[in-house]
């Protein structure tokens, strides 16, 4: 029964570029695989930090390596993760110098405090062994010192479906580029990183936009009030088309099922359950 899906982003540049296409394809593929054999033998929440952090490792993706650099020239991550069983999140929000800003959102689980952003979130990670470590490469550096304007919305995320039925998600991002140092994205917040005992879902995309919606959240609610992962997802889509939402969102419900949409493609996803991939075309 176990199932996995993840996301790469939003990324404009994947519809336009066939060389980028084909390595995130090819990337997504790698990872989903990888992870969904990890899944075999580990847990559902054990399975989503295990696959965020393999996003995160790939400076193709906006999270960890490769992160977008903010208007000061620094760079600030967040992270989250989500236990559908016992309902714990835990996230990092501008947490910078670190190579995996997931694996500090699940050291926090353990904590009574867990969600901490800014400085805080640094100063914990070095307290907890995480080492200084430059996410910056120098494709981001070169559009920072460009000034580059093409959209660039990017964010990782994760569900998986364990054995026992148990879902978790986690969504970690690199930000949106150029942002005023302070902005919040949605990927920590219940908004863009949501799970419980029905659903998961990982939302990537314009986080203002998410944040509005109340994404996650309203899919999740409504799947937990009995909408189909379909309708709920519809519904909440529907939504956000008053105010022109710019989301992609990926999603699995406790029977298993597997769906993802967005509202402005082409967001990049893959999915596997053992037997059957899909990946974004």
């Amino acid at each position: 029964m176990s199932k996995i899906i993840i996301h790469g982003g939003f990324f404009s540049e994947s519809s336009t570029n066939i060389k980028t296409k084909i390595a995130k394809q090819n990337a997504l593929l790698r990872i989903i695989k990888d992870s969904y054999e990890y899944l075999r033998t580990h847990n559902a929440l054990q399975t989503v930090i295990y696959a965020v952090t393999l996003l995160e490792d790939d400076e193709l993706f906006n999270a960890g390596i490769g992160s977008q650099i903010q208007s000061d020239g620094k760079i600030r991550m967040s992270a989250a993760l989500m236990d559908g069983s016992s309902l714990k999140m835990s996230g990092v929000i501008n947490i910078e110098e670190v190579k995996n800003p997931i694996q500090v959102a699940e050291v926090l689980m353990n904590e009574e405090d867990r969600i901490v952003g800014g400085s805080g979130a640094t100063k914990y990670a070095r307290k907890h062994g995480f080492k200084q470590f430059s996410t910056e490469i120098p494709q981001r550096k070169a559009e920072f010192e460009a000034k580059l304007k093409a959209t660039r919305i990017g964010t990782v995320g994760c569900v998986a479906l364990d054995a026992e039925g148990k879902i978790a998600v986690a969504t970690s991002t690199g930000g949106k580029g150029f942002e005023i140092p302070g902005r919040i994205s949605d990927s920590a917040t219940v908004a863009g990183n949501y799970a419980n005992e029905f659903c998961g879902v990982s939302l990537t995309g314009v986080g203002e936009d998410i944040v509005s919606g109340a994404v996650a959240t309203k899919i999740v609610t409504r799947v937990t009030d009995g909408f189909s992962l379909q309708e709920a997802f519809e519904k909440t889509f529907s939504e956000l088309k008053p105010f022109d939402g710019f989301a992609g969102a990926i999603a699995i419900d406790k029977d298993g099922t597997i769906f993802h949409q967005d509202s402005h493609p082409t967001m990049v996803f893959a999915s596997f359950d053992g037997e059957k991939e899909e990946v974004f075309s």
